[in-house]
């Protein structure tokens, strides 16, 4: 088990500085274009492919890290650049997750290289999991999977929301209910093949932040799709499936939630995405305290600047001390005793929401306008307390997992 330290290593430090330039001079020089046009950027995309950046190989190496440290450090480089654009290379990395997660080998081999394509031919991947009326409540969800035991095939009916590459992707990961008596229990996800008939794209949503990254509703309409993309294969369905009724049956186990242990486990990335956008939006703000003068001084010579810079810098360690705690747990199989996952989650992201807007209050008008990154940085902020479980969920589970009561 690897001990928690704070010093990289000589290789985890040449990654994360490798990440720096990239994002550097990249994304950063490409990130107010692809805000501005709201589309997903492929030819940056497509750069991080040919550097080997936008692969499974990139992302399993830094999961793999001993330390937990190596996700959580890429994170936060790339989210430095631009949220937008980082989110459109990660994006394809969520339903990948699912697939290793849930899929046999098989599947993992024939579905994953799909969801990248190559260098010459960039795809994405996209997970659909939200729906209209459940986002928060997974349980709730309302997308059905129906086996055809003549033609062992499933056919799916639904319509999900807040998916990142909804539409325009090669590969959908579809999260569905067959059974929903079961409630989140009786959930199961489906690989839907490219051009498979019946799915199609919703609405594309305009959104306040993260505009580089595509988001859309995925209409599924009689999809049907082989037995063979249901991942992790029918047997381990029911056999799941039974436990889960026995269970049921017998007044249920609701503190043992396995989709919340997940949760735990991936909410500290999300952390590092916040923290990398704190970040960027603290230097901004700081350099241009040293150099915009006002009275003949710089502005950071005046306490009201620099004690804000003060606060913005230590709030940012202190989120991503919390990150990297939760990830090392994680990745050393201790137990969140106390959800240190949603713990690093909602203080990072209620940081880069405060620090961007201290940013843009120390550049005054300037901050406001786009001709500085700082207005973009808030508003890709907004994100980070909203997707993947909001703030006020965070606090739910926290008191809930202090108090010893069940989450559901």
């Amino acid at each position: 088990m690897a001990e928690f330290t704070m010093d990289l290593n000589d290789e985890q430090k040449e990654v994360r500085d490798w990440l720096h330039g990239f994002a550097a001079d990249v994304i950063r020089p490409a990130a107010a274009e692809w805000d501005e046009r709201e589309e997903t950027p492929w030819p940056v995309i497509q750069e991080a492919a040919k550097l080997g950046i936008y692969s499974l190989d990139f992302y399993a190496q830094q999961f793999f890290d001993p330390s937990g440290l190596g996700i959580p450090m890429a994170m936060e480089e790339l989210f430095w650049g631009d949220a937008g654009i980082a989110l459109s290379i990660v994006g394809t990395g969520l339903a990948a997750v699912g697939v290793l997660a849930n899929g046999t080998e098989e599947q993992i081999g024939t579905w994953i290289p799909q969801m990248y394509g190559d260098v010459n031919d960039v795809k994405v991947a996209a997970f659909c999991s939200s729906e209209p009326d459940a986002g928060s409540d997974v349980a709730a969800m309302r997308t059905r999977a129906v086996y055809d035991e003549a033609k062992d095939e499933w056919v799916l009916n639904g319509t999900k929301t807040w998916a990142t590459n909804g539409g325009i992707a090669n590969v959908h990961v579809v999260v569905a209910s067959v059974d929903p008596e079961l409630g989140s229990k009786g959930h199961a996800s489906f690989i839907v093949p490219p051009s498979t008939p019946g799915l199609s794209q919703g609405q594309k949503f305009k959104k306040h932040g993260i505009r580089a990254s595509h988001t859309a509703e995925v209409v599924l309409e009689d999809v049907r799709v082989p037995g063979s993309c249901l991942l992790g294969g029918k047997d381990k369905l029911d056999e799941r499936i039974a436990r889960a009724r026995e269970k049921a049956a017998k007044g249920g186990e609701r503190v043992k939630n396995a989709a919340m242990a997940t949760f735990e486990a991936s909410r500290p990335a999300v952390g590092a995405m916040a923290v990398g956008t704190a970040r960027a939006a603290y230097e901004e703000a700081l350099e241009y305290a040293k150099t915009r003068e006002q009275f003949g001084r710089p502005i950071i010579d005046n306490q009201g600047v620099a004690f804000q810079l003060a606060d913005m810098r230590t709030q940012i360690d202190a989120a991503r001390l919390l990150v990297w705690r939760a990830s090392w747990m994680a990745t050393t199989g201790k137990k969140f005793e106390n959800a240190e996952g949603s713990m690093s989650k909602l203080f990072a992201s209620e940081t880069a929401k405060k620090v961007t807007a201290q940013a843009i209050q120390i550049l005054g008008g300037n901050g406001y306008t786009r001709e500085y990154p700082v207005e973009r940085m808030h508003r890709d902020a907004a994100i980070y307390t909203i997707f993947e479980g909001t703030s006020e969920i965070q606090r739910l589970v926290i008191a809930r997992t202090l108090s010893g009561m069940p989450i559901r």
